[in-house]
Parts: C-alpha cells; structure tokens; sequence
C-alpha cells in the first residue's frame, strides 16, 4: 500500500468497564477531530456511538458503535481510524470478540475512580486471547478521587505478568487535571480552551518524571539487542528512538503502554489519538491471518491481490435489514461486487458499500485493505464468515473461529397473538443471526430464548418487539422431568367391548421393570404358543410407547423401561389393532400404580471458572444447590476451575447469583448430564 497517497489505516477497538468511561471518550475523540461540532452526553442519550432506542434508555453500550475518524497525528501523517466502541456490561462480551476480531490495536480503557474492575479482566483476557496488541487509557482523570498512581498499582498487582509502560503522568487530579507529563520525551502538555502547548517538565512532577522515564527507557530497549548495546555503552537514545522500538514491541504484544485522558474535559485526546496511530501496528507490515484447515496463513494486504473479505459483525437496521460489517484482508472491495461464503458456498450481492457514523451511513465507493465498511442484506453471511469470489483461491480458507460463549440464562416464549406467533420464529432466526451468543431451541412444546444473562435476553426482546414487531410474554423454562418404574411388577391390560356387531377385545400380559440410566425403552416379546396373534404385537408395542409419552403418575415422560409380553388372548372376531393398543396401554398404567413411579430430575454438569479467593463460596453455594464437587484445578491468574453435578433446577438464575457472589468475574458453562432420583420432599403431586 503506499502510504504516500492513502492514509495509514486503523481499526480500534475500544474495551473496558461498564461505566469506565469508553463512550464518553470516543465522543471526545470525535469531537477532536473534527467529525461531530459538540460532544453528546450519555444522560441526554446523545452520543455517536450509544444511539439505539434500548441504549439511551440503560444509559450503557449494547450493540458496537462504529466511527470513522479522520487524524493528522504529529508525526505528520494522515490516519484513517475506524473506532469500533464495544460495550463493557457482561451480557454483551459477544461483541467484544466480534470487535477484536477485525481490530489492529485494543484500547482498553479503565477508570481513575473506580480502577480495576470485572470488565478490565475481561478486556484484557480477552484481547490477550484474540493476540491484538494493547494500549491502556486511564481516563475520568477529572473526576472527584481520581488517583491515577493508585490505578497502575492495581494494574500490575491484578495482571503481574502484563509488560505495562506508563508513558504519562498527571501533573494534577481531580478538578486540577489541566496537563500532564510526558515520559518518553520528559516534557509537558498543558491544556486550554485553545487546545495542547508543550511545556517544560513542571517542577511538581519532575523526580517522578526523570526516575520513570529512566525506568520506562530501560524497559523498552531491552526488547532491541543493538539499541540496548547502545544504551549500556552510555548512548542515550532519543524519544523518536524509543518510541520506534516501542511500537515494535507494541506489535507483538511485549508492552502495553499506559496513557491518561479525560473524555469530558478533553484533556490528552490528542496525545492519545497520537500514540495510538503511531504506536500501533499498521497494515503495510503487518499481514493477516487466515485458517486453512489447521494451518494458518498470513495474507499480504495487496490492494490489486485476490479479494478477500472477512465479516465480523451484524447487526439489525430497522430501515434496511441486516447490516454487516466487512473487513478488508486483501483486494480491493467495490459496489456491485458478487463475493461467495467460503463456509457454506452460498453466493451474495453487494449493492452497495457505505461506512458507519453511528447509525448514519456514508457511502464509499470502494475499500482497500485494512478498512472496514458495511453492506446490507447479506442474509447468507453470519459473523466469522470470509466472502471471497466465486471459484477463488479463499473458497478453502476460513477466520479463526470466534470464542464460544454458551447462553447459560433462558426464558421460555410464548406470542401474545396469533400474528406474533406466525412471525416468531423467522423473527427469532434473523435475531439469532445478529447476535450469535443468542441461541433458540425447544424444551417439550416452549420455544426457549437462551443468552448471556437477564439483561441479555431483556434488550433481545425489545428488539424482538422493535424491529421485528413480534411481541412475547415470558417464564421460566420447564424443567425435564422424566419417570420411571420403582420397582418391578406385573399386569394385565384387557379391552372388552360388546355393543352389538364387532367388538374390542384385546388381553396382554406384561412384566415391568425400571432400566439402568438412560436406558430407554426395552421391548421383550415372549409370548409363546399364539397367545397374541404376531399381527397384533407391533400394535402391543405402539400402545406401550404411547403410554410412556403421555407421562405416569406425576405426568412426566416414561423412561428407562423393560416391558415383556409374556402373554394374552385375542378373539377371533373382536380383536384389533386399536383394541390390544388400548390394552397394552392400559397395563403400562396398572403396572406403574402397582410398582411406584419415581420421578427421574435432569443433572448438568457444571463448569465455573472464578478467582481463586471466591472459591470457598462459590463451593458452598453449589453444596446448598445440592451440587457435588467433582473435581477442581488451579489456572493461571490465580483463577480456579471447579467442576460440579448439579440438578437443572437449581440453575435457572445461577448465572445471576453467581455474579453477585463473585463480583461478575467468572466464566460458566453448564452442560446436559445425566438423570438422577429427585428427592420425595422436592417432587410435585
């Protein structure tokens, strides 16, 4: 690509806490650069990024706000940024992955106030899994106890092993926060209503700055084995010297500097927006990578090379439909273009190419490596897809596949009217779609909506209602009770019917006995000597299964059951089909009241993955969800895997619980098991 003509291209994503301050600072960015005139405010529901009717009315991100930015940064050069604004609540980690997975540089941002928090783990673990190079802005800087030292404290105790540079000081806090210091050059900014002046080291910050900057200079060329031999021989190296060997080390995730700004005042927008264009790594050098197979490839981004598109994200318009958002890997993208899923083969259209402004759309009329644009209507290409042309060398290649985040929260849906009911399911197929960490299914005769969380399912539903003008009522998901016989015994079902002209005559004799777990259904026919007619056993059969599904005792299905014939009678005018059905039937039931029924409850296997300080109550808690602990195994990051059995109704709102008890950071899985006897005290007649 040259650069000379084309700006230098950046895909941001930007992460961190619920209320750490995210929206507020790409509001301010975008009003730096001059791509809005005023600033919007998250309480009068007025920013870029937070736009949707749900967002303003939660005053929290929801869905990925996207902004494209236009930066001359100091060093001279042109940057074309496209800000991609994740939300930090942690029903929506799903869009973190989406984002990451098209960002060149993750700015994770935390909070002067609140510090580290849940959302800062998951930030950070998740930009680590994804490998995207990290900067960290602590911003609110501004804000009453505001304490950016105490800050980094908390980033290096929580996340030791993370190469943290710090590479500003605030020269004041709070209400005071006016400049600040660089460490790399050992100069200050302060700022005015007329913007940045670069000023000596004031004096109030200067020891602190000189020992830092020693510390942070010593750090950095440590990575350069020629500049470190430089510096050891006495040569000290200029702050454009460090700052090139930092951005290396910034591409491969060997540091993650430490910057400071405030999103209401504006103070160090611009020394941000700076170091992130100059610090991160840029497409020119650094390729992208592709699975083929089990190998990855890396894919030169070659504006006249084969094209190769990578979607990323989706989301619901409620004027044009689906709107996808494209990454560039190679090629040039234009209107018009027919491009073919590499996964499922299935061709699309791009009628035409536009780039986000919040929910403003902007039309372009081309795109080159390393930019990201939207197309609507690509129905055929969900999240993680590579569009590629028909018969093209990227049919056989695929992305890297995104972080599986299983729905561990769910509620049953039933439609209001019977329009809403015609329209539920492709409604929910096209909400599904959007949103991959949604998922439906059916338990019995309810739809069940699946998801992150409480919150999750809440703003799913309103835009169920939204967009798709489908409206539901909800309620728990029932529980998949099943029965079973208590012990074995035997009966006789007889049908005897005389009204005149054929009757119903139909005699079985069976042996009922409960099956090992998860056995099924076992049919023995032992019937001997013609007893019951061969033509009639089938029907035996069907009428005994037809009897388990209607339910037993409690009315729940019938499993785990050995049924032998052993004997009958038919007639020889009399019996039929329908007649041994019933008969058959009707023994099933006088066998159940004669041995017991139990009730059979469904088991899950449980996995939580949560600090390792929390791990006595989380064990507790499941011990009085009549979980047993199975297994437990220390990580890394002093977190703790505890594996449990643990009956499905005690789960319904774990995740909720869960939170609360463990301040949100955990990771749940929770998997279909086994069945066990539910206890008498608990069972419902």
């Amino acid at each position: 690509m040259n650069q000379a003509t084309t700006p230098r291209l950046r895909t941001v994503a930007v992460l961190g806490a619920g209320s750490a301050g995210k929206t507020t600072l790409v509001e301010a960015l975008a009003l730096r650069a001059g791509l809005i005139t005023r600033a919007g405010t998250i309480t009068d529901g007025t920013t870029l990024s937070d736009h949707e009717p749900e967002e303003i009315a939660r005053q929290i991100s929801l869905n990925l706000g996207v902004l494209p930015i236009t930066w001359k940064a100091s060093d001279g050069h042109t940057y074309d940024l496209t800000i991609l604004d994740a939300p930090g609540f942690l029903d929506f980690v799903g869009v973190v992955d989406d984002a990451l997975a098209a960002a060149d540089i993750a700015l994770v941002v935390v909070s002067a106030v609140e510090g580290v928090q849940t959302g800062t783990y998951l930030a950070l673990e998740a930009a680590a899994a994804a490998q995207v190079p990290t900067m960290i802005v602590v911003t609110k800087e501004d804000k009453q106890r505001a304490d950016f030292r105490r800050v980094l404290g908390e980033l290096r105790t929580a996340f030791p092993d993370l190469p943290l540079v710090p590479l500003e000081l605030p020269v004041a806090e709070e209400e005071s926060f006016t400049a600040l210091a660089d460490v790399l050059s050992e100069q200050g900014f302060t700022y005015d209503k007329d913007g940045s002046h670069t000023v000596d080291m004031p004096d109030s910050v200067a020891d602190e700055g000189h020992r830092l900057h020693e510390e942070v200079t010593e750090e950095i060329v440590s990575s350069d084995d020629d500049q470190l031999e430089r510096y050891l021989s006495g040569e000290v190296p200029t702050p454009a010297e460090l700052a090139a060997t930092l951005a290396r080390s910034v591409r491969d995730r060997t540091a993650v500097p430490v910057l400071i700004a405030s999103g209401t005042t504006g103070v160090g927008i611009d020394r941000m927006a700076d170091l992130v264009c100059e610090l991160s790594p840029f497409i020119d050098i650094r390729n992208a990578t592709v699975m083929a197979g089990d190998t990855e490839i890396e894919i030169a981004p070659d504006p006249a090379g084969t094209l190769l598109v990578h979607a990323f994200h989706t989301m619901a318009d409620p004027f044009v439909g689906q709107v996808t958002l494209l990454r560039v890997l190679s090629g040039t993208l234009k209107p018009g273009d027919r491009l073919v899923n590499a996964t499922t083969q299935t061709e699309e259209r791009l009628p035409g190419l536009f780039r986000l402004k919040g929910k403003e759309h902007l039309p372009v009329t081309k795109a080159v490596p390393g930019q990201v644009v939207a197309a609507a209507k690509l129905t055929a290409t969900p999240a993680g897809s590579l569009l590629c042309p028909k018969g093209g060398a990227g049919k056989d290649l695929h992305p890297h596949p995104l972080p599986t985040r299983q729905g561990v929260y769910a509620l049953a849906l039933e439609p209001v009217t019977q329009s809403d009911d015609d329209r539920m399911g492709a409604a929910l197929a096209r909400l599904t779609a959007e949103d991959r960490t949604l998922s439906v299914d059916r338990v019995g005769d309810r739809t069940v909506l699946r998801g992150l969380g409480d919150t999750h399912l809440a703003v799913a539903l309103e835009r169920l209602a939204r967009i798709f003008t489908v409206n539901v009522t909800t309620s728990p998901v029932p529980i998949g009770y099943k029965e079973t016989i208590a012990k074995p015994s035997q009966a006789e079902g007889k049908v005897k019917k005389q009204s005149g002209g054929h009757g119903q005559y139909a005699v079985v004799n069976m042996r009922v006995s409960p099956l090992p777990r998860g056995s099924g259904f076992e049919f023995v026919d032992s019937v001997v000597g013609g007893a019951i007619p061969r033509n009639y056993m089938s029907a035996v059969q069907k009428g005994i299964t037809e009897a388990m599904a209607s339910g037993g005792v409690h009315g729940h299905e019938i499993v785990d059951l050995r049924v032998e014939v052993y004997d009958g009678k038919a007639h020889s005018v009399d019996s039929s089909d329908m007649a041994f059905r019933t008969a058959a039937a009707l023994g099933v039931k006088e066998a159940l009241a004669k041995g017991g029924s139990v009730v059979l409850e469904p088991v899950s296997k449980v996995l939580v993955t949560v600090p390792s300080a929390v791990q006595g109550d989380v064990m507790g808690d499941l011990s009085t969800r009549r979980g047993r602990i199975n297994d437990t195994v220390s990580l890394d990051n002093q977190m703790v895997r505890i594996e449990a059995s643990v009956p499905e109704s005690e789960l319904t709102r774990y995740i909720l619980d869960l939170r609360s008890l463990t301040g949100g950071r955990v990771a749940l899985e929770i998997y279909p098991d086994r069945f066990e006897i539910c206890p008498e005290h608990l069972v419902r007649t």
